[in-house]
């Protein structure tokens, strides 16, 4: 009955658990940030190889 009292009172895997949430929260927001990031830095390439292109089309 101790053994089983003692388990139910363990929270060092509650705690793995909340590092493993943190860890995976952090990762969608850096996935989330660089995906915006990279659709900008698209758009501003594009932009400057239209302005090039126009450049040189004159």
């Amino acid at each position: 009955m101790n053994k089983i009292k003692s388990f139910i009172k363990d929270e060092s895997g509650a705690t793995a658990i909340e590092y493993g949430l943190i860890a995976a929260l952090i990762a969608v927001g850096i996935i989330a940030a660089a995906t915006t990031l990279g659709e900008e830095l698209t758009a501003l390439f594009e932009s400057i190889g239209d302005k090039l292109s126009a450049n040189n089309a004159t």
